[in-house]
């Protein structure tokens, strides 16, 4: 029992230990939680807007490699977080947990002990009491025994004093006797209780503590074994993203990076050609030779007589001024054979004209800022290089497709619609339809006549390039273009590709099969009907609108209700 206290102490210690490590890995996951929710807004950070021109730059191997290395990144800090969320779980609240169990069985344990010791305790003080009525009892025995005596022997005393004396004593002995009888029993009881605290209550207490201190060990020890396999668990994944970084930066291709921007700016512009010598020293007659430099009456002539120069690149969105020649017009006469020369082409005809050209050219850089930041662009891109006007063109016209074949959806869709309500005027009034099917029909004519309109600017700058040719919707059979086909066949031929994308999706392989639990009449549009049993190919899943797109083995295909099926996907 003098064991006790330290006991106590020693698992209070054990406790306060577990308590200890619960706020270590506390700590622990609110810096893992930190790091990561950092890496994130770092990954963000760097990540290109939507639109913006980092974004648009990303074809380049190595601009997409640091893209990739952004997602990896953020794939890693998410692992960061698992690794928090799982100490978090594993550890943390287990051993929170845990511990409030082991309080309190350690304090019912305590507690049975404690109860054990005050029991022997009030038997012990129960003894105390007895011996000390038995000494009290028994000296007051002996004073009446000793008074009787000396009363008997006193020859005043009479013999009734003599007889009272005795009689005193007697009664003395006897309360003395009885003292020490119930001494001895509750020495035998206190020592019987003693033995049964010692060797059963006290021994079961201290030993259910024991067993309860080595759990708490093993708990904890287990919680170390945690905080390790936690991280060691998604290593594997930490790797990978390690591997995918290192991936991204043995994908970048520089020699690639350097044919897509060549792909991407190339003008189409045929080289310059060599600039002649010309002896002015001698009287050549420089009205005979075409290739020759005239005496110019501005740099501006020189511009047109190399309209396929590089020097075109200064008309692309500027006016000229009317004494200023078109790149596509013919090129000016030239100046009268003997005329005199200009003395600013005396020495370096040249620097000249190259210093004509940039006075003629500073001034209107500010209008080519000025138009880029005008809304509407010049029709046919013809501001364009021949290259760059083509792809432009492409784009548009894809764009325009798109559109188009929106509208065209949603005419069908209105269609359907009308006949439906129709057919159930409940559901609708039809003619509540029609501004939208005029809308529609208007939309669908304009993007037609919008769409015949870039392709034939398509045709004309195509057949400007040597061996450029871009295809359009807008094709015969022969490959040739055909701006004059009606509406309808154009439409046609248009949108042939996603009638090949539907017929590859009504191709589509089954992703699981499913069982009907009820009949369904599928006397809806779109749908299919089934019988009570019957056994379905799922070829696309629920998409949360609560339908399910299924197959019968003859093909048909058709939409049924997600709860009216058991569905099993394959894995």
């Amino acid at each position: 029992m003098d064991q006790c206290d330290i006991i106590d102490k020693h698992t209070q210690s054990g406790l306060d230990l577990v308590e200890k490590y619960v706020k270590f890995v506390k700590e622990r996951t609110e810096i893992e939680q930190n790091y990561a929710k950092q890496l994130r807004n770092l990954s963000k950070k760097y990540s290109p807007k939507r639109g913006s021109k980092e974004e648009q730059e990303c074809r380049f191997s190595n601009h997409q490699a640091f893209l990739d290395i952004l997602n990896e990144m953020n794939d890693y800090a998410g692992q960061r977080e698992l690794i928090a969320e799982n100490m978090m779980i594993n550890i943390c609240i287990e051993l929170t947990k845990y511990l409030q169990e082991l309080k309190q069985e350690r304090k019912m344990h305590l507690s049975e002990a404690k109860k054990a010791q005050q029991y022997l305790e009030g038997t012990y003080k129960q003894l105390d009491n007895s011996k000390k009525r038995f000494e009290r009892e028994w000296r007051e025995a002996e004073k009446a025994a000793q008074y009787a005596e000396k009363t008997d022997q006193d020859l005043n005393a009479t013999k009734a004093d003599v007889e009272k004396a005795k009689q005193q004593a007697h009664m003395r002995t006897h309360i003395a006797e009885e003292c020490k009888n119930d001494y001895a029993s509750q020495l035998q009881k206190y020592n019987k209780e003693q033995n049964h605290v010692h060797t059963d209550m006290y021994v079961w207490s201290l030993q259910r503590l024991q067993d309860m201190d080595e759990r708490r060990i093993k708990k904890l020890a287990q919680g170390y074994i945690l905080f390790a396999d936690t991280e060691r668990h998604v290593m594997p994944i930490i790797g990978k993203c390690l591997e995918g970084i290192t991936r991204a930066g043995t994908n970048v291709n520089e020699r690639n990076d350097s044919v897509v921007l060549i792909e991407q700016h190339k003008s189409g512009f045929e080289r310059p050609g060599d600039v002649e010598f010309e002896d002015y020293s001698q009287g050549i007659n420089r009205a005979s030779s075409d290739s020759s430099l005239s005496t110019p009456k501005g740099p501006l002539e020189l511009l047109g007589r190399n309209k396929n120069k590089t020097f075109r690149l200064f008309n692309k969105k500027s006016k000229l001024p009317s004494s200023s020649i078109s790149p596509f017009s013919t090129p000016p006469t030239p100046s009268p054979a003997n005329g005199p020369p200009s003395p600013k082409f005396g020495r370096d005809p040249l620097s000249y004209c190259l210093k004509e050209i940039n006075k003629t050219v500073k001034p209107r850089i500010s209008s080519f800022r000025t138009l880029k930041r005008t809304v509407s662009v010049i029709e046919g891109f013809t501001h364009l290089p021949p290259e760059q006007r083509r792809k432009r063109l492409q784009q548009k016209i894809d764009d325009i497709s798109k559109e188009l074949q929106k509208e065209m959806d949603q005419s069908e869709a209105l269609g359907k619609m009308k006949d439906v309500y129709e057919k159930n005027p409940q559901m609708g009034d039809p003619a509540s339809l029609a501004p939208q099917i005029t809308q529609t029909a208007q939309n669908m004519e304009r993007l037609r006549g919008e769409l015949n309109k870039y392709e034939s600017w398509l045709a004309e700058a195509g057949g400007r390039g040597d061996s450029i040719r871009y295809s359009t919707h807008s094709l015969n059979n022969n490959g040739a273009h055909n701006p004059n086909r009606s509406d309808t066949d154009s439409s046609q031929a248009i949108y042939s590709e996603f009638d090949d994308e539907f017929e590859e999706e009504e191709l589509a392989a089954p992703i699981g099969q499913c069982t009907a639990l009820y009949s369904f009449p599928g006397s809806s549009e779109g749908t299919i009907s089934m019988q009570e049993g019957e056994v379905l190919s799922v070829v696309e899943e629920d998409k949360g609108d609560g339908w399910t797109r299924v197959r019968r083995n003859n093909g048909d295909e058709g939409y049924i209700p997600t709860s009216y099926a058991t569905i099993t996907l394959n894995k």
